[in-house]
């Protein structure tokens, strides 16, 4: 079977440039949105000669100007957008909600990602205030594509490594202490945490399978499903010291937000509702839901013991 042809919007990002590399190795035709936004950030011009390098397509256009969307979609097969949470939240959802108009004018387009790859929003019509803001508007653009009958998949690739376990679960850090951690509660309540080169992977193994059209996918490697409080120990073996342990509760966490910036507040409560609720792992996938690693059993997924190695 011919692989499909490859967009991806937002291919100089922390997971876009992953996307991209894992489309190139997959033997995709793979092209790049070059937004005319990047400006003179010189990192994202050489990110994205190298891609060049590499084969992939640079097109240019911008989620402003919609004509030129139309032409890019126009290119390809299939649409990934990796824009950032951060850009979703600053612009209203509109650049997303602009691409999905983009992509219905085209009407060649066999499956489109939206950008999610986090919590499945599905599951949070119950959020706290402000966090809950970032669902409310991934189901605003899940609503756009299933109303223009954009064929779809959905990916929840649960809790990034880097930002999880670099910080040993604890927000506001990436590498892991070597004398203290705070606690979340008792921290025995599982997250799941995923590599993201391992997110990017699952993510184009997806594109060409008819198993995961107009359906939701979870990646949820069975050894990464831990505890913080399992995390903690896994480094504290590879350290050969136990440290420090204090806790946090539930209100003490959700008091000390209080007169916080507000995009602060919003990503504290994504850390709430993982770290205190465990709203990840707290469910069974439903009919209507598949999991990344039983559909891909050939992907050798890197464990939470593999991912902490590189901080010793």
């Amino acid at each position: 079977m011919e692989k499909s042809k490859v967009l991806i919007v937002g291919g100089t990002g922390y997971l876009g440039k992953r996307l991209v590399k894992a489309s190139l190795a997959e033997g995709h035709e793979t092209f790049i949105l070059q937004r005319a936004e990047i400006g003179v950030d010189i990192e994202k011009v050489q990110l994205l000669l190298s891609f060049k390098q590499q084969g992939a397509h640079l097109v240019k256009g911008s989620l402003d100007d919609h004509q030129s969307l139309v032409n890019a979609v126009k290119l390809v097969d299939v649409v990934i957008c990796a824009i950032s949470g951060v850009h979703i939240r600053s612009h209203q959802i509109l650049l997303q909600l602009k691409l999905v108009d983009a992509i219905k004018e085209a009407g060649n387009i066999k499956r489109f990602f939206p950008s999610e790859f986090g919590t499945d929003p599905a599951r949070m019509a119950h959020a706290l205030e402000p966090g809950r803001v970032t669902f409310d508007d991934k189901m605003v653009v899940r609503k756009a594509i299933q109303e223009a009958n954009i064929p779809f998949t959905y990916i929840s690739a649960n809790c990034f490594a880097g930002y999880f376990l670099g910080g040993l679960c604890q927000p506001g850090f990436i590498i892991p202490s070597r004398d203290s951690v705070v606690l979340f509660g008792d921290g025995n309540v599982k997250g799941i945490y995923v590599e993201e080169d391992d997110i990017a992977m699952y993510t184009i193994k997806t594109i060409d399978d008819p198993r995961t059209l107009n359906k939701t996918v979870y990646i949820r490697p069975p050894e990464n499903i831990l505890s913080q409080r399992e995390v903690v120990h896994i480094w504290e073996k590879l350290i050969g010291k136990e440290l420090q342990k204090s806790s946090i509760s539930a209100e003490q966490f959700l008091s000390s937000l209080e007169g916080q910036p507000y995009a602060e507040q919003v990503g504290m409560i994504h850390y709430y509702h993982v770290c205190f609720e465990g709203c990840l792992a707290n469910f069974e996938i439903g009919e209507e839901q598949l999991e990344a690693c039983q559909l891909y059993p050939q992907i050798k997924y890197t464990t939470v013991g593999e991912y902490m190695k590189r901080y010793v």
